[in-house]
Formats: structure tokens, C-alpha cells, sequence
């Protein structure tokens, strides 16, 4: 694997910005996309169960019917494409399982040498206390984050946006009854050339106050 350099790293992160306005001409092309819908799949999770499912969304009327469940923020109509991510809740034992048979599948092993991997996942799902929405909730961000650094890699600008109604996106994108449930959307696409938000100086905390080390 050829190693990209700090620079260009530093660069796309200091580049990207959670853009207000999106050229509504422009469109990603199929090739970048699917790249992008491949760093969804490859974003890493506790166990690897991936308790998730991303829509991509590109019809223009569903975009802009999101418009009015998300504060009126027109980002959603004008980007290229929309993902909106969601969770599955609750976990059972039949998603375990179906992660453990695709563990099989794809190393080749027997299913018999996982048991123990599958005990320990089981147990850990049904602990009491444990929060397991928010458990799994936290994994979908892992996916966004991965999602929205690709992106940036690849120089395409993304919004991500909590500021919607999740049960509404849950009726106007047929969710109701499926275990699945809206988290969070993030539009994909274009910079417009007049959104003065992309000139501004990123506003961070020096790093001496985000970041302790220890050690030499």
C-alpha cells in the first residue's frame, strides 16, 4: 500500500469543513462514489458486528423532502448525494450469529473454533446496564468519521448533520418496523463558490489543551 504524505493528510483535514452550501450542479462522479460507499463497508466496529445500514440517497425529490425534517437546512437538496446512518436495535442473537456464519465464510474456518468469540459477544450484548442502543450508536459515528475523512482524501465536501427529526426520516424513509433507525445524515458533494464559510480559519483549542502525553 503506497503511503500518502503527512502534508496531503493535514492538508484534506484542514481543507474540509462542514460545508453550508453546495453547488447543486455538480455531482460526484460514479467511480469516487463507489469508493466512498466502500469506506462505509470497511469502517471498523466493537466486535465487528457493523450494526448499521447506510442509505444513499440521490433522488432529487426524497433529498428535498428532507429539507423540512432537518431545520430547513438546504444542504440535503443541494449535495450530490445524502447518506443518512442508521443503527439496528436491538441486537439479537440471530445478528451475532449472522456475523459469526460471514466470519466463517470469508476466512474459511469451522464454524466450531468461534464459539468462544460468540459466547463473549452474546454476553457482552446482554449484560445488564449496558446502554445497548447508545453501544451501538457509538459505532455508527465511527463509520461517519470514517466516511467524512475519505471524503476529504478524495476531495469531496461533507455536512454532518444531527440537527434533523430521526423519527421523521424513519416514516418519510420507510424505516418504521425494520430495526433499523435514523441517526445522523451527512450530504456529500461540491463547496458552492459563495460559501464564505469555507475561507474561515478553522477554530480549534491549541493542542497543548486537547492532548496529553504520556510517555517519552
Amino acid at each position: 500500500m503506497k503511503r500518502i504524505e503527512t502534508e496531503e493528510l493535514l492538508g484534506a483535514l484542514k481543507w474540509r469543513y462542514a460545508t453550508k452550501k453546495f453547488d447543486s450542479e455538480r455531482r460526484i462522479d460514479p467511480e469516487t462514489w463507489a469508493a466512498l460507499e466502500e469506506t462505509l463497508v470497511l469502517s471498523p466496529s466493537s466486535f465487528g458486528l457493523q450494526p448499521w445500514k447506510f442509505l444513499v440517497i440521490t433522488d432529487p425529490a426524497v433529498k428535498s423532502s428532507l429539507v423540512s425534517l432537518s431545520w430547513g437546512q438546504k444542504q440535503l437538496s443541494e449535495a450530490s448525494h445524502v447518506v443518512v446512518l442508521t443503527v439496528k436495535h436491538p441486537l439479537t442473537t440471530e445478528d451475532i450469529r449472522r456475523h459469526i456464519d460471514r466470519t466463517v465464510e470469508v476466512h474459511g474456518i469451522p464454524i466450531d473454533t468461534l464459539a468462544g468469540l460468540e459466547k463473549a459477544i452474546t454476553g457482552f450484548v446482554a449484560q445488564p446496564g449496558l446502554d445497548i442502543r447508545g453501544w451501538s450508536t457509538r459505532q455508527v459515528y465511527i463509520a461517519l468519521g470514517n466516511f467524512m475523512t475519505a471524503s476529504a482524501l478524495l476531495g469531496i465536501d461533507t455536512c454532518p448533520m444531527e440537527g434533523i427529526d430521526p423519527a421523521a426520516y424513519d416514516k418519510a424513509l420507510g424505516l418504521e418496523g425494520t430495526g433499523y433507525f435514523t441517526v445522523v445524515a451527512c450530504p456529500a458533494g461540491y463547496r458552492a463558490a459563495d460559501d464564505k464559510s469555507s475561507i474561515r480559519p478553522k477554530v480549534r483549542f491549541p493542542v497543548e489543551h486537547v492532548l496529553t502525553r504520556i510517555g517519552a
